[in-house]
């Protein structure tokens, strides 16, 4: 009799916690929100393209502009419309980088494991 009131013996097994058994709700119909159904043959409506909508998702959509982007965009002023096909002319003017940025482009192709660092002197 006082093995079936302690905590272990041969009467502990796996059963089912009865007092965790939940009933489901029933299904319920919602409200019909006065939605009218599609007529025949009618294009589907949609919300835009696929990759608008990526980028609705990814971005949130339009948002305003702030204060410091506005005043930015201001001061930036507007492109000219040629700008993209200007940059690669050879009369576009840039700005000469210095040997370092040269020997760095030009450097051969390796793991670096037999690189070093040159302190130039004066």
């Amino acid at each position: 009799m006082l093995a079936a009131c302690g905590g272990g013996g041969f009467l502990d097994r796996d059963r089912p916690d009865e007092f965790a058994v939940q009933r489901q709700a029933p299904l319920v119909v919602p409200p019909d929100f006065n939605l009218v159904p599609p007529a025949p043959g009618a294009p589907r409506p949609s919300e835009g393209t696929a990759a608008e909508q990526a980028l609705d998702v990814l971005f949130g959509g339009a948002a305003p502009r702030s204060e410091v982007e506005s005043s930015a965009l201001d001061r930036a002023g507007s492109a000219e419309p040629g700008i993209r096909s200007a940059v690669g002319d050879a009369q576009t003017n840039t700005v000469a980088k210095g040997s370092v940025t040269r020997d760095i482009v030009a450097a051969p192709q390796g793991d670096g494991a037999t690189a070093q660092a040159v302190i130039p002197q004066g």
